[in-house]
């Protein structure tokens, strides 16, 4: 069920609020556009600065528009055990398919004590958790043997391996099996990612090219990773652009190019300097976008 092209979807604001209108669109399209599933409230979604009444409300509406098309991953992570729990009680109660969940930021917890908390959601929710492992931005960093621990529980299936280490695939493929989830959470390293035994990528650049990011996946599910490179040959100045900048602002401004949505964010985020939107619009050229 979770492989493939999987935008960690952008959260369009309109004046200060979630715009709902446009949001609702921005699913339709992307089950329109062959998207394999989304992400709902990941850090593309902006949920440092949702409330959580926001966060709340943008999974179910991910979920209702969705309407079982494609699976809906909601993001529930927290540096809170409790409050993680009550994110994905909520995300569970909705309908959600899965949670995507960061490792606890901020408060740097040991091996020991990631294999506490997630244990801890395991057991207190039944739903399905997907690891989120990104150091850059939790400060924390979750072994492949931590991980391997962690596997052996039921609803513990897969990660998102946003380390930049592609030879993780291989060692969580060792410690956690080949029948773990490993999904790239680094839309330019995705190709070899995959290569190594990934199986897709909850991606960034998927908000703007859906149906190449699309299909670049669905090249490397085929095992044609020669077809595979013609779409990374494509895609890959954008996987640039959009990151010349802290995600997501580069996101929503090539979605407002397109039309989509509102280049909006909230502070502390702020909107793309003029070189960095002509960076972003020329990517978008190369890629046959606009």
């Amino acid at each position: 069920m979770f492989r493939g092209s999987i935008p960690a979807l952008v959260t369009p604001f309109s004046g200060g609020k979630v715009d709902e209108k446009a949001l609702k669109e921005l699913v339709e399209w992307h089950v329109a556009e062959g998207s394999h599933g989304l992400v709902a409230v990941g850090t593309t979604g902006e949920t440092p600065t949702l409330s959580h009444e926001e966060h709340r409300r943008v999974i179910e509406i991910c979920v209702e528009t969705a309407a079982g098309r494609i699976p809906v991953i909601a993001g529930a992570g927290s540096n809170n055990t409790a409050e993680s729990v009550g994110l994905m009680e909520f995300a569970k109660s909705v309908g959600a398919d899965a949670a995507l969940v960061v490792t606890p930021y901020y408060n740097k917890p040991s091996q020991r004590g990631m294999i506490a908390h997630f244990t801890a959601l395991h057991d207190a929710v039944e739903l399905p958790i997907i690891i989120y492992n990104i150091p850059g931005r939790s400060v924390v960093d979750m072994t492949p043997e931590t991980m391997g621990e962690l596997a052996k529980l039921p609803r513990i299936i897969g990660v998102k391996d946003a380390t930049g280490k592609i030879e993780r695939v291989s060692q969580q493929r060792i410690t956690c099996g080949t029948d773990f989830i490993q999904l790239s959470g680094e839309d330019a390293t995705a190709l070899g990612f995959n290569a190594h035994g990934g199986v897709g990528c909850i991606t960034v650049t998927a908000n703007v090219a859906p149906k190449l990011s699309a299909e670049f996946q669905n090249a490397c599910l085929d095992g044609d990773y020669a077809r595979a490179l013609t779409y990374q040959d494509k895609l890959m100045p954008l996987h640039a652009a959009l990151f010349v900048e802290p995600n997501p602002a580069g996101a929503k401004y090539a979605l407002s190019l397109l039309g989509k949505c509102s280049p909006e964010l909230r502070l502390p985020m702020v909107e793309l300097t003029d070189a960095t939107r002509a960076q972003v619009r020329a990517a978008m050229e190369h890629a046959g976008l606009i």
